[in-house]
């Protein structure tokens, strides 16, 4: 119980440690904490359905990467961190952004070609 308190508390730090700022560009840290609450569903410990703050976590997403090179740096993150990711869920990260409705313009998968 006393460890989940201060996994919370760090997940909320680098939350707002890694918010990105109007003219800064996408980092890594700022998408791990964007998608940090869907790493149970991905790991299918967390049912057939996303929960409401990984969703949260998507649509943030969708809305930090706008310009062609967020997207590309995103993409790059997401493709980092699903590869990191023990145990992940292939079918249940390629689904993730339509189980959110929210459209992305990338997979969320460890084996996309970024540059594409």
């Amino acid at each position: 119980m006393k460890g989940s308190g201060i996994i919370s508390m760090l997940v909320v730090v680098a939350m707002v440690q890694f918010t990105v700022k109007p003219g800064e560009a996408i980092t890594c840290g700022v998408v791990d904490s964007d998608l940090a609450a869907c790493v149970s569903y991905l790991t299918g410990k967390d049912g057939d359905f996303p929960p409401p703050p990984c969703c949260a976590g998507v649509n943030k997403l969708k809305e930090s990467a706008l310009s062609i090179a967020d997207k590309k740096a995103a993409c790059e993150c997401v493709k980092k961190a699903a590869a990191g990711i023990r145990d992940l869920n292939d079918e249940a990260a390629s689904s993730l952004p339509a189980k959110c409705k929210v459209q992305v313009d990338f997979p969320i998968s460890k084996n996309f070609n970024c540059d594409e």
